[in-house]
């Protein structure tokens, strides 16, 4: 069993059990600037409106749990944790001289464990810390036990002082960006995949949460969105500095575009095999298919400059150099392209530890060097004489206007003379 498959088996389990709410989820193998969750993907909310936060991210919460794919939806915001409103009444304080930090010190030597001094040995040292009781601590009547120091040294109750209410509130104000934050978290159940879940929660908040509270994707969730803007225009920029190195290489602007046509089928069978197994166009899948751009234009490129050279130095037609280049270059293509399979054909096949992570890389190259071995050795013939053609159209257009215009001029030249 896979880690993911333990994982979904334990929650059965578990679940099972009343009285008992688990969250088991499956790390991932590079931890990028995610916080400490209870499931692996996590969205942020942010906002100066601390109790418009608290509510909004409540309501989000009940209406992720209403998403399909999405499983283990939780949150850091503990609401509901008991706590004491104390409102001091500060004109009746200022009334019998007390100030309002005296009412804030005398609270905090009760209940904030105050060091008030050490006491030094020969060996160590003891902290002496200030503090009620336990039992007292824990009993809200205790409170009105407190006395602080008025004017002329009258002792005044706090409960006079200030109104105490039992209430309840967040058990930690979590923050992110200097503002407060409560951080939701959810897992993705099987054949869920990554993108559709980033969508459903964006559309979520959208329709659920009010324009004062700012959201935002954390760790993993938050990487696979600023890859999935980059990985395409970096894919895009490759492919265009490849047709510049080419095309100075060969001196045309043709025959790069013979080479590069393979690529498309080489996409389409990375695809297609990520699709086989079930597996997510992940950002290790998407660095398998840049690895292909570079792996899978070595066979056009072994075809296509054997056919140029012939083309040249031999006086071939452009059907018969391709056809040469393609019987003569077809042992070193099988070759290169079974040596690049066996190296990812281990990774495609996942063992080891990690290996779910890298199992998406390893099946699109396998995949896309299976169909464009297939397809190119047919395909990159047909386009090259195509292309070759087409280069020839434009030559002898290019060149039809000259000996027109020498005719023109041929009956003045013959006038002058």
């Amino acid at each position: 069993m896979s880690a993911d498959e333990v994982a979904r088996s334990l929650s059965r389990k578990l679940a099972a059990v009343p009285g008992l709410q688990s969250f088991i989820s499956n790390p991932p193998v590079l931890n990028i600037g995610s916080r400490s969750a209870k499931s692996e993907y996590q969205f942020t909310l942010t906002s100066s409106d601390m109790p418009a936060l608290y509510e909004g991210a409540a309501a989000l919460e009940r209406r992720m749990q209403e998403v399909p794919g999405l499983i283990d939806v939780s949150s850091d915001l503990q609401i509901k944790n008991p706590q004491i409103q104390v409102q001091i009444a500060r004109d009746r304080a200022a009334a019998l001289g007390i100030d309002v930090n005296q009412i804030e010190s005398a609270l905090y030597n009760a209940y904030g464990a105050r060091q008030v001094s050490t006491i030094y040995t020969p060996n160590d040292q003891f902290w002496v810390v200030m503090e009620l009781l336990p039992e007292y601590q824990r009993d809200l009547s205790a409170m009105s036990l407190l006395h602080i120091s008025g004017r002329e040294g009258v002792s005044v109750p706090l409960g006079s002082l200030a109104q105490v209410t039992p209430s309840t509130g967040p058990l930690t104000v979590n923050h992110s960006g200097q503002l407060p934050s409560v951080t939701l978290s959810f897992n993705l159940g099987p054949g869920a995949s990554l993108g559709a879940a980033v969508e459903q929660v964006e559309a979520a908040a959208r329709e659920v949460l009010p324009s004062t509270i700012s959201t935002s994707f954390a760790g993993t969730a938050q990487a696979f969105q600023q890859a999935q803007a980059g990985l395409l225009v970096l894919l895009l920029m490759a492919i265009l500095v490849i047709y510049l190195v080419l095309g100075i290489l060969y001196e045309s602007f043709i025959h790069p575009l013979t080479i590069l046509s393979g690529l498309p089928f080489a996409g389409f069978g990375a695809l297609l095999a990520l699709a086989l197994f079930g597996l997510d166009l992940s950002i290790y899948a998407f660095v398998g298919i840049i690895m292909l751009v570079g792996i899978v234009k070595k066979n056009a490129i072994m075809m296509i400059d054997f056919a140029i050279d012939a083309e040249r130095s031999q006086g071939k037609s452009a059907r018969e150099a391709i056809l040469q280049a393609a019987s003569v270059r077809f042992r070193p293509i099988m070759m290169t392209t079974m040596a690049a399979l066996m190296g990812t054909l281990p990774i495609a096949l996942g063992h080891g530890a990690g290996a779910e992570a890298r199992r998406p890389l390893g099946v699109a190259v396998v995949g896309g060097l299976v169909f464009s071995q297939i397809i190119t050795l047919y395909i990159t013939p047909v386009v090259y004489t195509y292309f070759d053609a087409l280069q020839q159209w434009l030559r002898r257009r290019k060149e039809a206007p000259e000996p027109l215009a020498q005719e023109k001029r041929a009956p003045a030249e013959a006038f002058v003379g």
